[in-house]
């Protein structure tokens, strides 16, 4: 019998707490992968010259296990991180992870871990898998050695006490990806450039940034880390994946959604200004599932969406709908909740 963990579930936020156990998987730039191992949680060993280290070879993701109204603990969509990762890789020139190694290595981390999975309503198991380029490697080149780790923690809901509206500012001095970059991939290197902005942003009052393309300056792209959505003349838009924003499943979830409700969605090319005539904007993410949207700034002009403090009705529509399916309190009627073997 685990003992309880040593957590203050009403006081978690959204930060790291070091769990009990990590896994890690390594192979050579030409050979399979085979399973890794669980292993106390610590530190890790690793080359100066490693490729991770020197060039950036690296990719994330963002996962949680949630424990449910049906008394057990599930993943939501895992299959999707694992060939998210997978395509990600070829993208950085890295060994793919096969689907049954990442998904039997994220299971076995949530059994070691269960003690540190909030209760319901207190919050979530916050996975991360990584695989990086470990070996050493001078040249701009693939590194020889490839390491696949995840590790845990425990992490509270994104808004306590309700959702609360955030305020976001049009950058567009900075851009997150360009065209034929790795935008598209949950590429390591992605994510640094996006602390100033945004720290910038948050020092003005602002909750976050929203990026524009790189080209003609006026499409809206992502929201810090979290992809788009608007609702226009009952009509719901998203930023088409053109290979510079992230494909989040949080993302796909919700285009399945509300076309499950009966609403039209258009993933296409959304600009700023039609962005900001919209009537509810949000947006989304592992993270926070759904942020709704109370105002848009760009230059001197400011969009609010109905008050700017409470969300617009679809936006808390489809945040229930998707969070009752990840807690079991509605039908899994698209087959997305995975339940962990063993903690059910």
């Amino acid at each position: 019998m685990m003992s309880e963990a040593p957590v203050d579930w009403d006081s978690l936020t959204f930060s790291m707490t070091e769990t009990d156990f990590m896994y890690i998987a390594k192979t050579a730039i030409d050979a399979p992968w085979t399973p890794g191992e669980m292993m106390p949680y610590g530190n890790i060993s690793i080359s100066p010259a490693a490729g991770v280290i020197n060039y950036g070879q690296g990719l994330f993701e963002g996962m949680k296990a949630y424990r449910t109204n049906a008394g057990r603990v599930v993943l939501f969509r895992p299959e999707e991180n694992a060939r998210r990762m997978q395509r990600g890789a070829d993208r950085l020139k890295m060994p793919p992870v096969p689907e049954s190694i990442f998904i039997d290595a994220v299971e076995q981390c949530v059994q070691q871990n269960a003690r540190w999975i909030p209760p319901m309503g207190k919050g979530a198991l916050y996975v991360r898998p990584l695989l990086n380029g470990s070996g050493p490697v001078l040249g701009v080149a693939p590194a020889p050695e490839y390491t696949f780790m995840i590790y845990v923690t425990p992490v509270g809901p994104y808004f306590k006490g309700g959702m609360s509206c955030i305020n976001l500012l049009i950058s567009d001095e900075h851009h997150r990806a360009a065209p034929g970059g790795s935008g598209g991939v949950k590429a390591i290197g992605n994510y640094a450039p996006g602390m100033m902005p945004s720290k910038n942003a948050k020092a003005a009052g602002y909750a976050e940034v929203i990026y524009l393309d790189a080209e003609e300056h006026k499409y809206v792209e992502e929201v810090g880390a979290a992809n788009f959505f608007c609702l226009k003349d009952g009509v719901l838009y998203t930023p088409e994946l053109t290979g510079t924003i992230l494909p989040g499943i949080t993302r796909d979830s919700i285009i399945h959604l509300a076309r499950h409700m009966g609403y039209e969605v258009v993933e296409k090319k959304v600009e700023a200004e039609f962005a900001m005539s919209a009537e509810e904007a949000f947006c989304c993410g592992t993270a926070a599932v759904i942020s709704p949207i109370g105002s848009i700034t760009l230059g001197d002009k400011t969009a609010t969406y109905s008050d700017g403090v409470t969300p617009g009705e679809l936006t808390l529509k489809l945040y229930n709908a998707l969070t009752n399916i990840q807690n079991e309190i509605d039908e899994d009627t698209f087959g997305w909740v995975h339940p962990v073997p063993g903690l059910e």
